[in-house]
């Protein structure tokens, strides 16, 4: 069964933070003869593992929409950088490669974009989303890794400087690529959906 366990409930502590690449709260928690009332059941006894399974599709439309975020941030960085940088005698942007490589970023982002929405909406719409959250959570945080790492390149050396935006953004990424299920959990899940 699952339950809310508040913060200061005896028996419950944090064992240890865990300290990842990037900022994120993680932590191993410990329970020592911890006392949780009834009334903090979330849902019905015994399906602990549904209301769980349930709250990953939530969790996997907020994850995939977090990678958006990083991407579109990348987009723009990588953009600024373009039109701003000395290349051969004009700038970054007026290279045939960086504009392909541009129009590479925004495609994944736009199409990024509409596979968040989707899964958010068929949510709102009270629809099962384990097949398009787990869809938008690989192809955001997959397609994000790919447009961070062209913002990086698009920067040159100050790309991979500890501080610049981009830098941070392709620490960022990684983690998301993980959480709430690694990318080849996403397509199991999307190959098993896909076969029912």
């Amino acid at each position: 069964s699952a339950f809310i366990v508040d913060a200061g409930t005896p028996g419950f502590e944090i064992a240890e933070r865990i300290d990842v690449i990037a900022p994120h709260p993680l932590a191993r928690l410990r329970f020592t003869n911890c006392r949780v009332a009834k009334n903090q059941m979330i849902g019905a006894p015994g399906e602990g593992f549904k209301v769980a399974m349930r709250t990953l599709d939530v969790f996997r439309t907020s994850v995939a929409a977090a990678a958006l975020g990083f991407a579109r941030r990348a987009l723009h960085e990588g953009l600024q950088q373009s039109t701003e940088r000395a290349m051969f005698g004009a700038t970054l942007a007026d290279l045939p490669l960086t504009q392909a490589k541009l129009a590479d970023m925004l495609c994944s982002v736009d199409s990024s974009a509409l596979l968040v929405y989707r899964a958010a909406w068929q949510r709102d719409q009270g629809q099962n989303v384990t097949r398009e959250a787990a869809i938008a959570k690989l192809m955001a945080t997959e397609g994000a890794q790919r447009v961070i790492d062209a913002a990086v390149q698009l920067f040159g050396g100050r790309g991979v400087k500890r501080g610049e935006i981009v830098e941070s953004l392709y620490r960022e990424i990684r983690a998301l690529r993980i959480y709430e299920g690694a990318s080849e959990v996403q397509q199991l899940i999307i190959g098993r959906e896909l076969l029912k």
